[in-house]
């Protein structure tokens, strides 16, 4: 059994997404959720895709968590997230202060929760047809993240 080298891994996603952003194809785009230590681990480097692919970045420490993702993918984990246009960073941020204001007077109603997922899905590029099928599942779906050992 090989061990995956987890820094490379990581930055090969960081990298991909990087690229799709800069070409168009996606709006906003994520890196995988960091540790902290992982997160200084490929920050000098995040920083230097950045640049060479002239798009922008922010380490967001709380990531949005919507219909896509559970909770646990996330909690205690950072992720950068990568833009071209400020105006996808200040979506991405109306969407987080919309369901924030909702958790603050309750649960977040399922159908709310649903329209936040979607514009959160729309915002990473997913066409119609795959947020449907991923809001069908009935629950989250977490990528496949390969882990050390």
């Amino acid at each position: 059994m090989s061990t995956v080298d987890v820094r490379s891994f990581h930055l090969g996603m960081i990298n991909a997404f990087a690229e799709m952003v800069a070409v168009g194809l996606k709006p906003l785009a994520i890196s995988p959720p960091l540790t902290p230590e992982e997160y200084e681990a490929v920050r000098a480097d995040s920083e230097k895709i950045v640049k060479g692919s002239g798009i922008l970045s922010f380490l967001e420490t709380s990531l949005l968590v919507t219909d896509l993702q559970s909770p646990e993918f996330t909690e205690g984990k950072w992720s950068i997230l990568y833009y071209k246009e400020e105006e996808t960073l200040d979506a991405y941020r109306s969407l987080k202060d919309r369901k924030r204001m909702l958790e603050e007077r309750g649960p977040v109603p399922p159908g709310d929760l649903r329209e936040i997922s979607k514009e959160f899905m729309r915002l990473l590029g997913y066409p119609g047809e795959t947020i449907e099928r991923k809001l069908a599942v009935g629950g989250t779906e977490d990528p496949y993240m390969l882990l050390e050992g």
